[in-house]
């Protein structure tokens, strides 16, 4: 299926699991939300039940740096390992987001996307019950090491029925290319013709 592109986000990314470790942002992690603030966000969609892998992809390279999940099921969460990505109303215990709405997604995709990174989207419908142990699963997994984005994923893929094969790899362009392989995958590719500079990405945020 062809890909979907989108232009023209005008923000970028900073969360890159295999960057050289001056240029990444993983390292640091973001401020933890209360228990509190996680009650107060949940977002459920009315979508069918679903798993996307999210790739960043280097443009000049096309070699993968940083992986993420978005589940849709119970709820619409967002695991985002050893990535910085934050908004108050996702709020993010370990590496897990709840309240990932369209809008937080769109966030997300324009947060990333910038002249040498695309973003790849890869959607497959599951059933409720797999999006639900997905979720758990994500919601249990804890803060994740700079560098390990991937393997994190891939590690909850294998536990989930229909995706037992799912490759063990540290490499996000080869859990991405094992993901394409799935029936019914939907792939959308984010792009962003803005510079590397950040200078327009505003990162504070007020509730």
């Amino acid at each position: 299926m062809p890909a979907i592109t989108r232009r023209g986000f005008g923000l970028r990314l900073t969360a890159a699991c295999l960057l050289p470790a001056g240029l990444t942002a993983c390292a640091d992690k973001t401020p933890q939300s209360t228990d509190a603030d996680v009650s107060r966000h949940h977002y459920v969609s009315r979508d069918p039940p679903s798993i996307t892998l999210v790739t960043s992809i280097r443009v000049k390279s096309q070699g993968g740096v940083h992986s993420a999940l978005i589940i849709n099921g119970p709820e619409r969460v967002l695991f985002n390992p050893a990535g910085t990505w934050r908004h108050p109303l996702a709020p993010e215990q370990g590496d897990f987001h709840v309240g990932f709405s369209p809008a937080m997604e769109k966030w997300f995709y324009e947060y990333h996307a910038r002249i040498t990174f695309d973003i790849h989207a890869q959607t497959r419908e599951v059933p409720m019950d797999v999006a639900a142990k997905a979720i758990e699963l994500a919601r249990t997994n804890g803060s994740v090491w700079p560098g390990w984005c991937t393997i994190e994923i891939a590690k909850i893929l294998r536990q989930l029925p229909g995706f037992e094969d799912f490759p063990l790899t540290l490499y996000p362009s080869t859990a991405m290319e094992a993901f394409a392989k799935y029936p019914g995958v939907v792939t959308r590719v984010y792009t962003d013709d803005s510079p590397d500079d950040w200078s327009d990405l505003d990162l504070e945020f007020n509730d």
